[in-house]
């Protein structure tokens, strides 16, 4: 090829694990083109958006051969080269195809082949300093890593419940927007990004911005060249915030790391927590990681030194934590899932003018709906699991493809008309309630009751002006929420991690637990909280009830480190599935035969293929195959192996598979 021959390196929203060669337009332009702008290309009948990610002089392919692009759709690069090479270390990780990285925290306007249209301005900025008094240990956390602004640094911020947590941010974020820096504050979930938001633009007014997957296409592609163009300054955002192309970004908070949300579930399985570490690395600057609970990963990386611990071991209010006390159901007769203890102490706290919060983390009426006859269940044809039963619908749901059905009147299987619900959701417990407790105004905050537009922001009005008395609600109040009227929270069903088979579910336990508990006498006196349990006995409910998460972690951990699991060894998970349930089986069993002809000295471990815990999902058969390794090097050479077989392989094309690596949820 010639010395001047221009070959443009294009991202495209492919599953192919590659760059695409093209040539610039064939009319003549001045313009020079420069990686991070997107064009228009033909690949094969269709016309696609890409990203150029490099320029290069030569291809692997003949000269002759390359298209040129039919439209260059920007003027000036919409992604900075920082952001450029984070898109190739993230696909590099997490082993997925570059194009679908580089999309896939691009608003949908901006995968259309248009050109951009100026966004809408932001209001005025304004930049309060807080009258906030910081405690010592705020202090020493602030000075601290304001003293690394110029530098990467990871920070587990681990502070109590109501410790104050969100004023460490604003103060940095305030002192590094005075330097003309950008700041991102990553939240696990759409339901807490309004009440952050509120705060940061009570300090900062127009320079702050939210982020999420219920603006609409034309707020997100606003904010995105927002950002890029360096009118907004501050985003609160859930994990696609990551990818905003951030011009001078100084600082990223990860508040609530440890929480699931962070991790995306399909598609490009990534980390945002992980990805938060990897974005500040490149760009040299401190990363924050705040909870109450930390992940033991984090706490295991403080550990080791490759984290710096900050503790804020005291509420900001100065309010001792709640006291938690166990409630043995053990021989009890329970009213939807109510003891008559429990039932007392609600009555004497809103007898007190006091807000209650009873918290089962199971929406619906009933889990269960069965003959009673015959012992018939409910179930979803197109999953292997059991149909619930939601009262105000008159239906059963299938809380896993949404299939609804209607209620039979007889039992398909002998006919008879026994039939009832069993368990209890938040629709039975608020029934329970409301006969209860009849003149109190009650609040259910479900995924059922906010699934409408500003519905979640009511309830939560409602909450903290105590307009309700009592709150009925799943993890949707279990964090982040300050509701300065409640006195008592009361855990109905606390068992559920006990006995499990994943090894992750007394941590997610202990997580939930305190978090939820911590919503309890935030403000004017400690409050109390109540655990309905059958196991009181358990060493883990005593552990609980002192409220030392750092000695529970460190015997959850010592218990990892015994059996050589995360986070003192490494998993990647593969996953195949299909309407026929031999062949996900067949693919993932001829992968698992490769791998171990290609390690047989036991470096990396090979488990399955077995069903996935959930075997059928909306019709599909799922399975999957473990991959496990001492070693991160030795596990991504061997997910590097599989990814070449699993492309190779013929049966591949057949059916459905991804990999996952770090996986956190194993169905």
């Amino acid at each position: 090829m010639g010395q001047n021959t221009v070959i443009l390196k294009v991202a495209l929203p492919t599953p192919l694990r590659r760059l695409f060669d093209y040539l610039p337009p064939k009319t003549k332009t001045e313009q020079a083109i420069l990686p991070g702008v997107r064009v228009q290309v033909p690949f094969g009948r269709r016309t696609l958006v890409g990203v150029v990610m490099d320029i290069a002089q030569e291809s692997e392919f003949e000269l002759a051969k390359l298209k040129p692009i039919t439209a260059l759709l920007d003027e000036t690069p919409l992604f900075p080269k920082d952001l450029l090479t984070f898109f190739y270390k993230a696909a590099n990780y997490y082993h997925h195809p570059i194009g679908e990285v580089v999309f896939s925290g691009l608003p949908q306007a901006l995968k259309q082949d248009k050109k951009l249209k100026t966004p809408k301005a932001v209001p005025e900025s304004i930049s309060q300093t807080s009258p906030y008094q910081f405690s010592p240990e705020q202090d020493k956390a602030i000075t601290n890593i304001l003293a690394q602004r110029d530098h990467y640094a990871t920070y587990l911020l681990q502070g109590i419940t109501g410790s104050g947590k969100t004023e460490v941010y604003l103060e940095i974020a305030r002192q590094l927007l005075q330097t003309d820096k950008q700041v991102l504050i990553l939240v696990p979930e759409i339901s807490l990004t309004p009440q952050t938001l509120t705060r940061f633009e009570e300090r900062f007014g127009g320079q702050v911005a939210s982020y999420h997957s219920q603006l609409t296409p034309a707020k997100r592609r606003d904010v995105f060249l927002n950002i890029q163009q360096q009118n907004i300054k501050v985003v609160i955002g859930t994990r696609s915030a990551l990818f905003l192309p951030f011009q001078s970004l100084g600082l990223i908070v990860v508040d609530e790391e440890h929480d699931p949300s962070f991790k995306q579930q399909e598609g490009f399985r990534y980390s945002a927590r992980d990805l938060a570490v990897l974005r500040s690395m490149l760009l040299k600057i401190p990363v924050i990681l705040g909870s109450a609970t930390p992940s033991f990963e984090s706490l295991h990386n403080a550990a080791l030194g490759k984290y710096q611990l900050c503790l804020l071991p005291t509420r900001a209010t100065k309010v001792a934590l709640p006291k938690i006390e166990l409630i043995d159901v053990r021989h009890k007769k329970l009213k939807s899932g109510l003891s008559a203890a429990l039932l007392d102490q609600i009555k004497k706290t809103i007898a007190k003018k006091a807000q209650v919060l009873l918290f089962i983390n199971r929406r619906g009426f009933a889990p269960v709906y069965m003959c009673f006859d015959c012992g018939w269940f409910a179930e979803c044809p197109n999953c292997e699991s059991k149909l619930t039963y939601h009262l105000s619908k008159n239906k059963l749901i299938c809380h896993h493809c949404e299939r609804v059905m209607f209620l039979p009147s007889q039992c398909p299987e002998c006919k008879s008309e026994a039939l009832n619900a069993i368990g209890q959701g938040t629709e039975k417990v608020e029934e329970a309630i409301c006969q209860a407790f009849p003149n109190q105004t009650i609040a259910r905050i479900d995924s059922d009751t906010t699934r409408k537009k500003g519905s979640l922001d009511t309830l939560l009005d409602q909450a903290h002006n105590h307009d309700a008395q009592i709150l009925i609600g799943t993890q949707i109040l279990a964090k982040g929420h300050h509701f300065p009227h409640l006195a008592l929270v009361a855990i109905l069903d606390a068992d559920g991690g006990l006995f499990s088979a994943d090894f992750r579910a007394q941590e997610r336990m202990a997580q939930l637990l305190i978090q939820v508990s911590g919503r309890a006498g935030r403000v004017h006196q400690a409050g109390r909280v109540l655990i309905q349990t059958f196991h009181p006995e358990h060493p883990f409910m005593s552990q609980i009830c002192s409220q030392d998460y750092s000695q529970l972690a460190e015997t959850l951990l010592a218990q990892r480190q015994r059996s050589h699991l995360p986070p003192f060894s490494h998993l990647a998970l593969i996953r195949a599935n299909h309407t026929q349930t031999e062949l996900p089986e067949n693919f993932l069993m001829q992968t698992q035969q490769s791998l171990k002809t290609q390690y047989p000295d036991g470096t990396i471990q090979i488990k399955g293929p077995v069903p996935s815990p959930f075997h059928k999902r909306q019709g599909r058969y799922h399975y999957q195959l473990l991959l496990q390794a001492e070693d991160r090097k030795s596990l991504h050479k061997a997910i590097s192996y599989s990814s070449y077989l699993l492309e190779s392989s013929k049966l591949g094309r057949k059916l459905r598979w991804s990999l996952d690596v770090d996986p956190i949820e194993m169905i």
